[in-house]
């Protein structure tokens, strides 16, 4: 019996910092409500350009990789299927809802090694950097094999600002035009 008061003490403190968790998130979703949600997948995105599995990470304030926005199923990390279309890049996320980009909204994209809770080797990490409602934020995504990664940091650089259109037969970007992924 004198292993049950160490025990107690234990889950005493495994629930306290539970507790804390769920205080902490309820006040980041309070603190984010006014945040808009991200602007609603179009019926037809178009054509699909690129297509490849792996996971969504989060979307965070730019610049500020530790500041995840809760609101809108934003913070939840989850496995996705990205697919780039002519006019923007659809995050469509199991469990959670789907996140739709809009080109015109596309600020950038770039590699990193990790965000908020999500670090990974060198340049392991897709960031899209886009406006929402003018607030700039990034979302991070990690695609599901290495080989993919290359394929579509270039689909989504086809799509922001200063790139030829993807229809454009100037664009020499590796995108397939049959929508395919090339091999």
């Amino acid at each position: 019996m004198d292993w049950l008061g160490p025990l107690s003490l234990t889950l005493l403190i495994v629930v306290a910092v539970f507790a804390l968790m769920a205080v902490g998130w309820r006040n980041r979703l309070r603190r984010q409500a006014a945040v808009p949600a991200p602007p609603a997948v179009p019926a037809d995105p178009g054509r699909e350009l690129y297509r490849t599995e792996g996971q969504y990470v989060a979307t965070t304030t730019a610049g500020d990789w530790l500041d995840r926005i809760a609101v809108h199923g934003l913070g939840v990390r989850s496995e996705a299927v990205v697919t780039v279309h002519p006019e923007g890049v659809l995050l469509a996320r199991r469990g959670a809802p789907d996140v739709y980009v809009p080109r015109s909204d596309l600020t950038g994209v770039r590699l990193e090694s990790g965000m908020t809770g999500k670090f990974v080797e060198k340049n392991g990490l897709i960031v899209l950097s886009w406006r929402l409602n003018g607030e700039g934020v990034d979302t991070g995504f990690r695609t599901r094999h290495a080989t993919d990664k290359t394929q579509l940091l270039a689909a989504v650089a086809a799509l922001t600002p200063g790139s030829p259109p993807p229809n454009d037969p100037t664009n020499d970007s590796p995108i397939d035009p049959e929508g395919r992924n090339p091999q």
